[in-house]
């Protein structure tokens, strides 16, 4: 059964949706400069990332050797299950116009993107899927360094651009990274039990 989001079905809920429709528009309207939009237009393309998720991989490998093999597979298998969680489980089940696709917005909104999915709004998947990520790497390398808080800013940056650039509503970016953070710490769980904590060299 398809639960459509729409505001008719609580006075909280209404309050809910015109407070994400408020900051959606501050976002992609109004706390805005052309640096700005060059920016999060790139920063949340998968391939601008491939470097760094290559570097993590090298990482693993030199400073873990073979159960830096099963780091790496249980973190891709972290993004892919937390991509089946938002993409076909909650999408499939609860359809939101995005942003970029809502007649009702189409004089408002700016769109910074050349494609605009079909595919339901809520939840972002770039956000499940980056924080996630962030969630698995924080808890399964143990370091008392600072560096690692910076997943979460990554993380968070990704997931503003999306709403920047006029494909996700701020509450499509809550639900996918509430999702992403309970897929990421599952899966950190379920890394340390079988091999422990990882410590950097």
């Amino acid at each position: 059964m398809i639960l459509l989001l729409s505001g008719n079905h609580s006075a909280i809920f209404q309050q809910l949706i015109k407070l994400d429709h408020w900051l959606f528009n501050k976002i992609n309207q109004e706390w805005i400069n052309p640096a700005f939009d060059v920016v999060f237009s790139f920063i949340r393309q998968a391939e601008f990332w491939i470097p760094f998720y290559l570097f993590l991989l090298v990482l693993a490998l030199v400073n873990f050797g073979r159960k830096g093999i099963w780091w790496s597979a249980t973190l891709i298998m972290t993004a892919i299950i937390s991509d089946l969680c938002s993409s076909t489980v909650i999408k499939n089940s609860i359809s939101r116009l995005r942003p970029c696709r809502n007649p009702d917005l189409a004089d408002q909104v700016r769109v910074l993107v050349n494609y605009c999915p079909h595919s339901s709004s809520f939840t972002s998947s770039h956000a499940s899927n980056h924080f996630a990520i962030a969630f698995f790497i924080f808890i399964t390398l143990n370091q008392t360094g600072s560096w690692r808080w910076l997943l979460f800013l990554w993380a968070f940056f990704i997931c503003y651009a999306q709403v920047y650039v006029g494909v996700h509503y701020p509450l499509d970016i809550l639900g996918g990274a509430l999702v992403g953070s309970l897929v990421g710490y599952l899966m950190s769980l379920f890394f340390k039990k079988q091999f422990g904590t990882l410590s950097l060299k």
